[in-house]
């Protein structure tokens, strides 16, 4: 990545550094040799420095409440080699900044204005100077930004865009030239998974000789869906400042990710979809679907994604990564405003269904995983790396062979396919793909039902076995996708609420475990004796429960327990659990680490940071609980999704 220095003697901007001292009328002076130029408002908190076009620091509120949060710039020392000029007028702040030989009557190299919820950024060219790019070093460690867009073919991003930041809101971006490509880089350098670190950058072009003038609009917003009731209950604003957060974009592969300078995992597309479908534009001719269908086309074209060969230790796509594309793919044309994309790739996507549906070797209409998840199968390197991975999402528990959570996705995944077959004209498709879900729906109970707990398995390995250890996350799909009766739903949230009190999780604030029964050893796929991944050394590996995967708290997946409660009419239980997470939500709870270099995104029960990623896009899909406890998605995803075409 490019510094700061580099980029301005790239932008000529060694004509304006000589040394003159920063025009100080209407600056804050507090000793320090670069004082801060200050600006604040409802929407807005920030400073300038005084002696270049930067920003030092910046925190937003989308919703105009005052609410201050952290810095979203990192700090970066001053070149210095301009001089400002600062005017007040009505609530309005101008900032100007000239090279520091160049006479006050000569153009402004940029102006900042500010008022309200709007900053303009005005770039003048001139045969003296030319201006320096205004650059955005994002502290990623305080607030894990991104910037929301589409890349063009010289991988420079098109404008509009939008900047978003978790816990605060989003701020839209628009340019006087429609050309104007942005400059957007993110890195993670490489080391310990606890110690890396992660950078990210955004540089907005100055005026040239061919654009002698250009106009940058930021406007600070909160973007998210209308939801009936919640607009005067504040205990929803964490949902209004945050519906955007599971939507990060890495401008390295490009597309949507874990987080900014993380892994794309194709597994996870299908999350990042419901969100999009729901989100209202982003900008003038940018919605939330272009970013899903910017994500597909690059796996389309060729290009691969975590859960896939050679994108990870995985000896055949993963179990659940069909069906998430294919549910993605659907969220992207249900509206019918992409039946032109969905005509050029249907066959794309069919492939991946056909090739889902191949996975039923002995047809009993199941989808099946290449590894036979039988206790034990789990090999490691001298590293520790494991050989192979599981068969989905989570991929330190050794599932595998026929997998009750990838076959949920996959039975939703064919009722997408059936009404993408019909919108293209392919009645043959549909009905088959109809038939497909239906087999699957009439085995999937039966398979997956553990008689002796009374709740579903996570997954029935080759050799015949059911492996249950009280997997919330798995029931909770099974019966908000209707894989299971209203009556046996019950039955079952009753058990997994009874062991959840039997086991004392009630740190709601902090999401859900993903298993209540701590995983044996012999189902763990990390390395045992690595008890930092949930292994520990003990046959019932009750030393790593409560660790990453095997039972920690998260927020991913938590949307499935809430969404299994909601439909069932169990408000109160759901909300017990809703609350405080859209609390911990508003506190950035699930984001940032410890000084032990653990982040928030997987706890002990005690509260002990255990993850990795600093920030895991997949916290915040239980955000979708929102519309869905309003009633205004209960239509799409209740009992039993209608087999018919309507």
């Amino acid at each position: 990545m490019h510094n700061r220095r580099d980029l301005l003697k790239a932008a000529g901007a060694a004509t304006v550094m000589a040394l003159i001292r920063p025009h100080q009328a209407g600056a804050e002076i507090s000793g320090d040799s670069d004082p801060k130029i200050p600006f604040s408002s409802d929407h807005i908190e920030l400073a300038l420095s005084s002696t270049a076009p930067e920003f030092v620091t910046l925190n937003v509120d989308g919703l105009g409440k005052r609410r201050r949060g952290a810095n979203i710039i990192a700090s970066d020392k001053s070149i210095g080699g301009c001089r400002a000029s600062v005017s007040d007028s009505r609530g309005e702040r101008q900032v100007e900044y000239r090279p520091a030989a160049a006479p006050n009557n000569s153009p402004a190299a940029w102006t900042f204005e500010f008022s309200g919820s709007r900053i303009v950024l005005t770039s003048n060219w001139s045969m003296e100077f030319a201006p320096p790019p205004i650059l955005f070093h994002f502290d990623l460690k305080q607030v894990h930004s991104t910037v929301l867009g589409l890349f063009r073919h010289d991988k420079l991003l098109a404008t509009p865009v939008l900047m978003h930041f978790p816990g605060q809101g989003s701020v839209r971006l628009n340019s006087s030239v429609p050309d104007a490509g942005l400059t957007y880089t993110s890195r993670r350098t490489q080391g310990n998974l606890s110690r890396f670190e992660e950078t990210a950058m955004l540089s907005l072009p100055a005026a040239s000789a061919e654009h002698q003038r250009i106009v940058y609009a930021l406007d600070v917003t909160a973007i998210y869906p209308h939801v009936r009731g919640i607009e005067s209950d504040s205990r929803f604003d964490p949902f209004r400042r945050n519906w955007l957060n599971i939507l990060q974009l890495n401008p390295s592969i490009p597309a949507l990710a874990n987080n900014t300078a993380s892994d794309t995992c194709a597994f996870c597309y299908y999350e990042y979809a419901e969100i999009a479908a729901l989100t209202p534009p982003l900008a003038e001719g940018l919605t939330a679907c272009d970013l899903v269908q910017q994500t597909l086309d690059r796996i389309l074209a060729g290009g691969t994604a975590y859960g896939m060969p050679g994108y990870g230790p995985y000896p055949s796509v993963s179990a659940d990564t069909y069906p998430s594309m294919i549910i993605a793919a659907e969220n992207c044309v249900r509206d019918g405003s992409r039946d032109a994309w969905l005509g050029e790739h249907y066959s794309g996507i069919r492939n991946w269904a056909e090739a889902m549906l191949a996975t039923d070797t002995d047809g009993d209409g199941l989808i099946k995983y290449s590894l036979s998840g039988d206790s034990g199968i789990w090999k490691f390197a001298r590293d520790g790396s494991p050989l192979f991975r599981p068969s989905n999402w989570w991929d330190t528990i050794g599932f595998g062979h026929e997998d009750a959570y990838a076959n949920a996705l996959a039975y939703r995944a064919l009722l997408n396919m059936a009404m993408m077959a019909k919108r293209v004209g392919r009645a043959d498709d549909a009905t088959r793909y109809l038939a497909a879900a239906e087999k699957l729906r009439v085995a999937y109970f039966k398979r997956f039902l553990d008689p002796v707990t009374g709740i579903l398995g996570g997954w029935r390995s080759a050799d015949g076995e059911l492996h249950d250890y009280y997997f919330l996350w798995v029931n909770g799909i099974a019966i908000h996708y209707g894989l299971i009766e209203r009556p046996e739903a019950n039955a079952i949230m009753d058990k997994l609420m009874a062991k959840m009190k039997e086991v004392g999780y009630h740190s709601f604030s902090m999401g859900l475990p993903g298993n209540l029964d701590s995983v044996a050893l012999k189902d763990c796929a990390n390395m045992h004796g690595v008890v930092r991944w949930g292994c520990g050394s003990k046959a019932d590996n009750s030393d790593g429960f409560q660790i990453y995967e095997n039972g920690g708290a998260t927020g991913s997946f938590a949307f499935f327990t809430l969404a299994a409660l909601y439909d069932l009419g169990r408000k109160a239980e759901a909300d017990e659990i809703l609350f405080p997470m859209l609390d911990s939500y508003g506190k950035c709870g699930f984001e940032g680490k410890d000084a032990q270099g653990f982040s928030a995104d997987w706890k002990r029960w005690d509260g002990t940071f255990k993850g990795y990623e600093g920030y895991l896009t997949d916290n915040y899909y239980a955000l979708l609980a929102v519309p869905l406890r309003q009633g205004e998605i209960r239509w799409r995803n209740g009992f039993r999704p209608a087999t018919t075409l309507t």
